[in-house]
């Protein structure tokens, strides 16, 4: 997955997300340094690209 298309994630996010590649939105949530916001921005991207 293209972190980079998630909107309104922060940067250290991103870094970290492409980098560690999580399987589960329960592994991206409990990398450190990820704040929640950034968790509700990608299950909300999530949510949108399953719908349609």
């Amino acid at each position: 997955m293209d972190y980079a298309l998630v909107p309104s994630i922060a940067n250290e996010a991103l870094e970290k997300w492409s980098r560690l590649r999580p399987a589960t939105l329960g592994q991206a949530a409990r990398i450190p340094g990820i704040n929640p916001a950034d968790i509700s921005a990608l299950h909300i991207y999530l949510v949108s690209r399953k719908a349609t």
